[in-house]
C-alpha cells in the first residue's frame, strides 16, 4: 500500500497589500530518538508584524489506516501534557524578521508518535497572551491596508522517533510490481520519486515524496520502457535506488 502523509496547509491568502507573510520552512520535521527538543524557525517576509498562535494536535492512526487529530492529554501525575509542547505558543514576528519556538517532547518513547503543528497569524485581542495594549492593537489593525485582510497560516507534520530507533526497510519485488516494507519502528522516506521514460528521460511524471510508517508498505507498478528512481531516507542515511520497468 502506498502511504502518503497528507500535509494540512491552511488555505488562507493575504488579500491586502500590507499584511504579514509567514514562512515556516520545511513542512516535515523529525525528532531523533536521543533528542527531546527541536527549534522551529518562523520567518515573516511581509511588511507588517505577525502575531502567530502555535497549536499542537496529535495524529493517531487507526487499524484501517485512517487517521484523526486529537488533543493532547496530561501525564499520569497531571504535571505536564503528554506529548509535544511549543514554547512560546504565541510569537510576535516583526516584518522581514524571524522568531523561533522550541518544541519540547514530554512522554513515552517506546513507539513513534506524530503531531500536527499549526502556525496561524491572528489579530491581537485582549487577554490573548500577546501582551499588547489596546492602543497598540488598534494601531496594528489600522496599519493594515483598508479592507478585509485574511492572514496566511500553515500546517506542518512533526515526527517523534522512538528512543531506541531501528530502521529495517525490506525490498519486495514481484512480477510487474516493486515494493518497500518498513519492518523497523520509525518512519522512512521515499524522496524525489521519479517515474520517467527510459527512451525519453524528459518524459516524467511529477516528482513525489512519500512517508512509510512502521509496518506499512510503499509500492508501484513497473511498466515496460519506464525507469523509476528515488532516494530512500532512513534517519540520517540516504541511498539512491533505480528500478527498470
Amino acid at each position: 500500500m502506498k502511504h502518503l502523509f497528507a500535509l494540512c496547509a491552511l488555505c488562507w491568502l493575504p488579500l491586502s497589500q500590507a499584511a504579514p507573510n509567514i514562512n515556516v520552512g520545511v513542512f516535515y520535521d523529525y525528532l531523533d530518538g536521543d533528542k527531546s527538543t527541536y527549534l522551529k524557525r518562523v520567518f515573516n517576509g511581509g511588511d507588517s508584524t505577525a502575531f502567530i498562535k502555535v497549536t499542537v494536535m496529535e495524529i493517531v492512526y487507526n487499524a484501517d489506516g485512517t487517521s484523526q487529530e486529537v488533543e493532547l492529554k496530561s501525564n499520569a501525575d497531571n504535571t505536564a501534557r503528554d506529548g509535544l509542547m511549543a514554547t512560546p505558543a504565541r510569537m510576535i514576528v516583526p516584518a522581514n524578521g524571524m522568531q523561533s519556538t522550541r518544541l519540547l517532547y514530554l512522554g513515552e518513547r517506546e513507539s513513534e508518535r506524530y503531531f500536527r503543528l499549526r502556525f496561524v497569524p491572528v489579530m491581537p485581542e485582549k487577554d490573548d497572551e500577546f501582551g499588547v495594549s489596546s492602543d497598540d492593537r488598534e494601531a496594528y489593525k489600522n496599519s493594515l491596508s483598508a479592507g478585509v485582510t485574511v492572514l496566511a497560516g500553515f500546517g506542518t507534520v512533526f515526527f517523534v522517533r522512538p528512543k531506541t530507533t531501528r530502521f529495517d526497510t525490506r525490498t519486495e519485488e514481484r512480477e510487474g510490481e516493486y515494493g518497500l516494507r518498513n519492518a523497523g519502528n520509525s518512519v522512512v522516506v521515499v524522496d524525489e520519486f521519479k517515474d520517467c521514460s527510459t527512451a525519453e528521460p524528459q518524459d516524467c511524471q511529477p516528482i513525489t515524496k512519500s512517508h512509510i510508517l512502521p509496518g506499512r508498505d510503499f509500492s508501484f507498478t513497473k511498466q515496460a520502457g519506464r525507469t523509476y528512481r528515488f532516494t530512500l531516507i532512513e534517519g540520517g542515511e540516504k541511498n539512491t535506488h533505480e528500478v527498470k520497468g
